[in-house]
C-alpha cells in the first residue's frame, strides 16, 4: 500500500515538474490571473463578469458563424501561444520572479494536474459502471442528457454558455472565499429539516 502512494506521489511530482517546464514562459501571466480568478482584490469579481459580458455582447451583435467562432478562437490562442513568453519578459521582469511566486506557480501547475487526473478518473467510473452496471449507466446518462437538452431548449444557447463561463471563471474565488459551502451547507440543512418533517408526519 505504501508503495503505491509512493508511486502516485513520485507521479504526480513528475507530471507536476513537466507541466512547470512547458508553461515557464507563461509564469507571470497565470500568476496574475491566479490572483483574478481568486479574487486578491474586491473589485475582481465585477471585473471578471465586465470582461465576460463585453465579450459575449461582442459575439452577439457580430453573430459569427460556428466556422468563423471556431477560427478566431484558435487564432487567439495561436497568438497567445506564441506572443505570451515573448512578451512576458519584458513585461514583468523576471529579477522579481521570488521564491514565493515560484512556490505559488508550482501549487498551481500540481492543481492542475490533480484536476486532470480526477476528470480522467470520473470517465474511467463512467466506463466502469457501463461495464458492472449497464442498466444504471444507461438510465443515468439518458436522464442526463435529456435534462440537458430540456435546459438547451429552453435557455437560448449564448446566454447559457455565457452563464457557464461566468460560473466557471467565478467558482475559484467562490471557493476561496468560502461562498459555496456556506450555501451548500445551509441546502444541506433545509433538506435535513424536510426530512425530519417529513418522518414526523409518517409517524
Amino acid at each position: 500500500m505504501a508503495d503505491g502512494d509512493n508511486k502516485s506521489t513520485n507521479m504526480l511530482a513528475r507530471e507536476t515538474a513537466q507541466l512547470e517546464e512547458q508553461l515557464q514562459g507563461w509564469g507571470e501571466v497565470i500568476l496574475a490571473a491566479d490572483h483574478v480568478l481568486h479574487w486578491q482584490k474586491p473589485w475582481f469579481p465585477g471585473a471578471l463578469i465586465g470582461a465576460t459580458t463585453v465579450l459575449f455582447t461582442m459575439v452577439y451583435y457580430l453573430d459569427p458563424s460556428v466556422l468563423t467562432g471556431v477560427s478566431c478562437s484558435v487564432m487567439v490562442l495561436c497568438l497567445a501561444d506564441y506572443l505570451v513568453p515573448i512578451l512576458a519578459p519584458r513585461i514583468f521582469s523576471s529579477s522579481k520572479w521570488t521564491t514565493e511566486q515560484q512556490q505559488r506557480f508550482h501549487e498551481i501547475c500540481g492543481n492542475l494536474v490533480k484536476t486532470q487526473r480526477r476528470v480522467v478518473g470520473w470517465w474511467k467510473r463512467i466506463f466502469a459502471l457501463k461495464e458492472e452496471r449497464p442498466k444504471m449507466y444507461f438510465l443515468s446518462m439518458i436522464s442526463c442528457l435529456v435534462m440537458m437538452a430540456w435546459i438547451g431548449q429552453q435557455v437560448h444557447n449564448l446566454f447559457l454558455t455565457y452563464l457557464i463561463v461566468t460560473f466557471l471563471l467565478l467558482l475559484p474565488g467562490l471557493n476561496q472565499h468560502g461562498i459555496i459551502s456556506k450555501y451548500a451547507g445551509m441546502a444541506k440543512r433545509e433538506i435535513n429539516k424536510l426530512l425530519k418533517q417529513k418522518e414526523k408526519k409518517n409517524e
